[in-house]
């Protein structure tokens, strides 16, 4: 059974070494916490990846493109694609502050945005700017509706007085700060005019107003009537009770467990440390709650991958890039790539990582890591350690220990699952 402090790492970041679990366990759980919510100091560790300069997009260095030029093009953003992937990767994987990182890449998936449809890769970086930037959810949320990536995956730019778009309303209603149930279609309706007359420009920095096609009518939503725009919006949704207690519960379902409701209690709780993210995970942490929930977890392939280069001591940066390469489409294929959500609502979370063929596609990803490292002579106990398992099933140290050689005991305790549920 993982132990109080393992469990607590392993929720709060990518999953820990066994040299953090051991300065975790001479510090005690209270402190550990305090020191994960709370870093002090610059990241160390984030220094050594430096966000990338990806350059202009090619489509703003040619508008009037051939056939040829296109095909050029879109090569070129999968490279800056790519790259952009390979340093996010890069930088959880040495960032010492690992609660932030895990935080951010929390935010991607609840403010779900995809390059296959945003296309730039710059907008992307941007929009994962906005998240690293962000005082709060308060403040992350007045950044967002003006978010360049945000706005034009929701279709916001064709949102004009004349022709009303509802997506992003919707959207920040439904998966963002409310919840379904919470508010009415004349509401969404309403809160669409408030979001309109916005562009996006590529080699612009921000939002561009339109303010031919703005709506400064007055508009009621939820009740209360004003010339709401899209600030004013934003915080009539932070004024509702519901909107603390749907982050709190969405704070849960990734962090806690996606099988068991949160008690009530414990969202309470949460709820009165909003909007500080890290503070209402302070509070999770605390809750007697959370420690019931070890078992309930299903690492995302992300955080399964980044664990496992930690605990590796592999960097994407220095990986050979024909390998990374490879790693790259492999998460693909596995059913998660960072910038690229499968939909608004984001990746699913629990059991449906455990298919038989997303089992095929981890070993294969397990396979290209651990050649990079080469073990020596390994016991089933060794790779436990390395790997920051208390101890083995039965079945599993069964496995291990009738493995043929070094490098299949460690492939096959890195798609244990032991090593894939805390």
């Amino acid at each position: 059974m993982t132990d109080d402090i393992v469990l607590l790492l392993r929720r709060a970041g990518f999953g820990p070494t066994a040299a953090e679990v051991g300065a975790a366990r001479r510090l005690g759980y209270a402190s550990t916490l305090s020191g994960v919510v709370a870093p002090t100091g610059p990241d160390v560790g984030a220094t050594s990846a430096p966000t990338p300069k990806l350059g202009a997009d090619p489509f703003t260095l040619m508008p009037r493109a051939t056939d040829a030029q296109r095909a050029e093009g879109d090569r070129r953003r999968t490279e800056q694609t790519i790259s952009l992937a390979r340093w996010w990767l890069d930088r959880m994987t040495v960032a010492d502050h690992q609660a932030v990182e895990k935080l951010l890449f929390f935010w991607h998936g609840h403010w779900a945005t995809s390059v296959a449809k945003v296309r730039s890769p710059q907008l992307m970086l941007g929009q994962l700017r906005t998240f690293r930037e962000a005082r709060d959810f308060a403040d992350l949320a007045h950044r967002m509706v003006h978010d360049r990536a945000l706005v034009y995956w929701l279709d916001g730019q064709h949102n004009k007085k004349a022709a009303p778009n509802e997506n992003l309303a919707r959207e920040l209603f439904e998966l963002f700060m409310l919840g379904v149930g919470h508010y009415t279609e004349r509401d969404v309706k309403e809160a669409g005019r408030a979001l309109a007359g916005w562009r996006v420009i590529l080699d612009r920095e921000s939002l561009i107003s339109d303010p031919q096609h703005r709506d400064t009518g007055r508009k009621t939503i939820l009740g209360t009537t004003a010339n709401f725009e899209a600030n004013s919006l934003v915080d009539l949704l932070l004024q509702q009770p519901t909107c603390r207690r749907f982050i709190a519960s969405r704070l849960w379902f990734r962090y806690g467990s996606s099988t068991q409701p949160i008690p009530e209690r414990t969202r309470e709780a949460m709820a009165a440390a909003f909007p500080a993210p890290l503070e209402m995970l302070r509070v999770l942490f605390s809750d007697e709650a959370f420690q019931e929930t070890r078992g309930t977890m299903v690492q995302q392939p992300v955080e399964w991958l980044v664990g496992a280069m930690r605990h590796l001591g592999i960097r994407p940066v220095s990986m050979p890039e024909q390998v990374f390469t490879r790693v790259y489409w492999a998460m693909e294929a596995l059913g998660q790539r960072p910038f690229a959500p499968p939909s608004v609502g984001g990746w699913p979370a629990g059991a449906a990582w455990l298919t038989s063929a997303a089992a095929q596609v981890r070993l294969t990803i397990a396979g290209m890591l651990v050649d990079l490292v080469r073990p020596g002579p390994i016991t089933p106990e060794a790779v436990a350690h390395l790997l920051c398992i208390d101890r083995w099933s039965n079945r599993t140290y069964s496995v291990l220990r009738d493995a043929r050689d070094d490098r299949l005991k460690l492939m096959l305790g890195l798609v244990s699952p032991e090593y894939l549920v805390s």
